[in-house]
C-alpha cells in the first residue's frame, strides 16, 4: 500500500513495465496480485527475486518473453499460448505466476490442452521404450550379488563360467553347443514318446502289454540320463541353492525327470502295470506327463520366456477376456436353445448349447452342431462376429507387453554375459 501514483514497477528478466494497481487487484490470487497485501520487505521477497527499495521496483528472474502474455491477462482477463514455448514450460510459467488455465482463451484452450495430451503420450512411449531395453537395477543386483558368491567357494571361477555356459546360451561358444546339445535332446525325447504312441512301432508281449521298442527304449534312456546329468549339474554349480528351487525353469527340469523315476521305481517294486490296477493308470498319468519335456525348451529360447512373462502379467487382461466369452457363450447358448430346442439337431439343452456357443465364440466352428433356423443362423451370425470383437480387443494389449518383456528378457542375457566377462 501506498505506492506513488497507484503504478507498481515491475522487472522481469530486464523488461521493465509499469502496471497500476487497480489491474492488478482484479485477481489478488495471482502472484503479483499478492504484491498488494505485501506489508514488509519479507513479505515481498517471498514472491519476488529482489526489490529496489529506492526505486519500489520488483524483480522477476523469470522468461521476459512470455511476460508481455502475462501483461495482457492482467489488461484483458484471457491468456494465450506461446507457440514456440514447450506446453510443459508454459505450464510451468502459469503455475509460477499463478495464473489459472482456467483463464485461456477459448482460440488457444483446445490447442494447448491438445499439445500437453500429444507430448503426455510422447513421452510415455520414450519411457515404456527405455523400460523395455533397460533392465531393472534390482535383477541386474542380484545377477551381480550371485555372482559374487562364487569368490567365497572352492574353485569358485571355473564353477561360476560352467554355470553361466549352462544358463546364458549367447555366453560363450561352449555354451551356444551346449544349448544346440539340450533342444536337440528334447526334440530326440518328444519324438521318441511320439513315435513310441504308434502301432507299428509297438511290441506286444504273450499277455498282450505293450511293450517299448528296443531302439526307442534306448533313446529314452539316453534323453533321461542327459536330463538328469543337466539339472544335477546346474544344482550343483548354483550359486544359491535355494533360489534353485524357486525358479520356474528349474522346476520343469525336475518335472521332466521325476515321471521317468516315479514310473521306473513302480515297476521295480510293485510289477507291470497290468498288475497295478488303479496305480497302474496313475503311472500312465505320469508317463504322459513327459510331454512337458517341451517346456524345457523356454530356457533356450527368449521368446518363450518372454510368453511366459506376458501371460503372467497379463492375468486381469486374460481374466476380462475370458469373462467376455462366459458372458457371449451364456447369452447366445439360451437364444440357440430357444430357436432350435425342437428341430432335434444338437440344441436338446442350455449346457448342450455351451459347446457350440464356446466353438462359435472362439471361430473354431467344428460344424458338429449347426443351426437350422432363420432365428437360431442369426443367433449364431451374432455369436461369431461377437466373438472375434471380444478375442480382438486384449490383443494390442498383450502384444505390446510381449514385446515389453522381450526386450527386457534380451537386455537380461546381456547383462549376464557382461557381467561374467568383467573378470
Amino acid at each position: 500500500p501506498g505506492f506513488e501514483e497507484d503504478v507498481i514497477n515491475i522487472n522481469v528478466g530486464g523488461l521493465r513495465r509499469r502496471l497500476s494497481s487497480s489491474a492488478l487487484s482484479k485477481f489478488p490470487d495471482t502472484r503479483l496480485g499478492r504484491l498488494l497485501s505485501c506489508d514488509s520487505e519479507e513479505s515481498i521477497l517471498q514472491l519476488c527475486d529482489d526489490y529496489d527499495v529506492s526505486a519500489r521496483e520488483f524483480y522477476f528472474d523469470r522468461n521476459p518473453g512470455f511476460f508481455l502474455y502475462v501483461l495482457h491477462f492482467y489488461q484483458t482477463g484471457k491468456l494465450h499460448v506461446m507457440e514456440e514455448l514447450c506446453v510443459f514450460s508454459f505450464c510451468q510459467e502459469i503455475e509460477y505466476w499463478g495464473i489459472n488455465e482456467f483463464f485461456l482463451d477459448s482460440c488457444c484452450s483446445y490447442r494447448y490442452h491438445e499439445r500437453k495430451l500429444e507430448s503426455r503420450h510422447h513421452n510415455w512411449d520414450e519411457e515404456s521404450e527405455v523400460s523395455s531395453v533397460d533392465t531393472s537395477p534390482d535383477e541386474i543386483s542380484d545377477i551381480n550379488h550371485d555372482l559374487l558368491r562364487y569368490s567365497t567357494l572352492r574353485c569358485g571361477n571355473l564353477r561360476k563360467r560352467l554355470w553361466l555356459t549352462m544358463e546364458n546360451p549367447g555366453y560363450s561358444i561352449p555354451s551356444k553347443l551346449f544349448s544346440f546339445v539340450s533342444i536337440s535332446v528334447v526334440l530326440v525325447s518328444i519324438a521318441t514318446m511320439c513315435i513310441h504312441s504308434m502301432p507299428e512301432y509297438q511290441e506286444v508281449d504273450e499277455n498282450g502289454n505293450v511293450l517299448d521298442e528296443p531302439i526307442l527304449h534306448k533313446l529314452e534312456y539316453f534323453c533321461i540320463s542327459w536330463f538328469t546329468f543337466e539339472v544335477s549339474a546346474r544344482l550343483l554349480l548354483s550359486p544359491n541353492p535355494r533360489k534353485f528351487f524357486k525358479h520356474p525353469l528349474n522346476l520343469i527340469d525336475i518335472v521332466s525327470v521325476l515321471p521317468f523315476y516315479f514310473t521306473l521305481m513302480v515297476d521295480l517294486t510293485v510289477g507291470s502295470d497290468s498288475e497295478l490296477g488303479n496305480l497302474g493308470k496313475v503311472v500312465q498319468v505320469f508317463r504322459l506327463m513327459r510331454i512337458f519335456r517341451v517346456l524345457k525348451l523356454a530356457r533356450h529360447s527368449t521368446g518363450l520366456r518372454s510368453l511366459g512373462a506376458t501371460l503372467k502379467h497379463s492375468y486381469r487382461e486374460v481374466g476380462i477376456l475370458l469373462l467376455y466369452l462366459a458372458v457371449g457363450v451364456s447369452v447366445f447358448s439360451g437364444v440357440a436353445y430357444t430357436a432350435e430346442k425342437e428341430e432335434d439337431v444338437g440344441f436338446d439343452t442350455i449346457p448342450a448349447c455351451w459347446w457350440w456357443g464356446t466353438v462359435s465364440m472362439t471361430t473354431v466352428g467344428y460344424g458338429d452342431v449347426v443351426p437350422v433356423t432363420v432365428a437360431g443362423k442369426l443367433a449364431a451370425s451374432g455369436c461369431i462376429l461377437g466373438g472375434i470383437l471380444v478375442v480382438a480387443l486384449p490383443i494390442t494389449i498383450i502384444f505390446n507387453k510381449f514385446s515389453h518383456f522381450y526386450r527386457k528378457q534380451k537386455a537380461l542375457e546381456a547383462a549376464v554375459r557382461n557381467s561374467g566377462k568383467k573378470d
